[in-house]
């Protein structure tokens, strides 16, 4: 058992490393680029944020949450959006229906549930940020993720900055080569970035499918499937685990019969992958994680209740 846990979540985690390494390169990349211009088109799209997040996170690709969770730490874009992409990851959910042969409308109808709730959320939540506390458009500041991490790009930009300039024909070579250096400096800080958040993820996803496999899925079942409204907060708490396992556990239930469709929303709405664990990796506001966590997880209890009262199936 410990040997097929150890292979998963080695597997799960090599999944995300591009997703990782090409967010952590854009991020570097924008940087390093005319901050102005970048700003500014960073604010024209922060107010569709939620929408283009939510349809990018029903791709069944838990990657998406995580690059979310990262733009978000470096100020690229908004919490709302990031909710959406939390609250719309399809994750494991679209593999688990298709190798049960389930019927294509069927799927369809959860999928886009969880991105209209994730539109509609995501786009509330940065209205009221805004009305309310006056959370305008992020600023990036990926720079503080660097100090954080340690990547010591800065001392290859003071480097670049202090090097000697030639004259005349030499200046175009002095460029050429000023501007490989400054390539270089953001692809190791982006891959120092990538390696980094890869290990924590590595070690908790191991740790949480250690969990689900003592626990197993028959008693899983037992303490999900005795009383529908329960069953509703505990497949939402299921669901923030940040494992693949959690929003395979919750699918296998609701296909056996066990969760009815309210709880099962809950628990995918709430399984974001492992957008949130990225996010406590790489925001230093512990408060604003937790904050954004419970909400996830309220989301997610507040919809599959509603679900469960209107008597909606799919």
């Amino acid at each position: 058992m410990l040997v097929d846990v150890i292979a998963e979540s080695v597997l799960d985690t090599l999944e995300l490393v591009p997703f990782l390494f090409v967010t952590y390169l854009a991020m570097e990349a924008l940087e390093h680029s005319t901050g102005g211009r970048m700003q500014g088109l960073v604010a024209r799209a922060g107010h569709a944020g939620p929408v283009v997040g939510s349809l990018l996170g029903a791709i069944p690709q838990c990657g998406f949450s995580a690059m979310a969770a990262t733009l978000f730490s470096g100020g690229v874009v908004t919490v709302g959006t990031l909710v959406a992409v939390v609250l719309s990851t399809s994750d494991e959910m679209v593999p688990v229906f298709l190798a049960h042969q389930e019927p294509v409308g069927r799927l369809l109808s959860i999928m886009l549930l969880k991105v209209v709730v994730g539109i509609v959320v995501g786009l509330l939540l940065d209205a009221f940020l805004h009305a309310v506390r006056h959370v305008g458009t992020p600023q990036p500041h990926i720079h503080d993720l660097c100090e954080r991490a340690h990547c010591h790009c800065e001392e290859d930009e003071s480097a670049e900055q202090s090097a000697p300039v030639e004259q005349g024909a030499g200046d175009a070579t002095h460029g050429h080569h000023h501007h490989g250096h400054g390539h270089w400096a953001i692809v190791r800080s982006a891959a120092v970035h990538t390696v980094q958040v890869t290990g924590f993820i590595l070690l908790v996803t191991f740790l949480f499918g250690l969990l689900i496999e003592v626990m197993g899925e028959d008693s899983l079942a037992q303490l999900l499937g005795s009383h529908p409204v329960r069953a509703t907060f505990l497949a939402a708490l299921v669901g923030l685990i940040p494992n693949c396992g959690a929003s395979v556990a919750i699918t296998e239930l609701y296909l056996d019969g066990v969760l009815g469709t309210g709880s099962m929303i809950a628990g995918l709405l709430a399984s974001g992958g492992v957008g949130l664990l990225v996010l406590f990796r790489t925001n230093s506001n512990v408060r604003q994680n937790v904050a954004i966590t419970a909400f996830v997880y309220a989301v997610g209890v507040v919809v599959g209740l509603l679900v469960s009262a209107s008597g909606m199936l799919f």
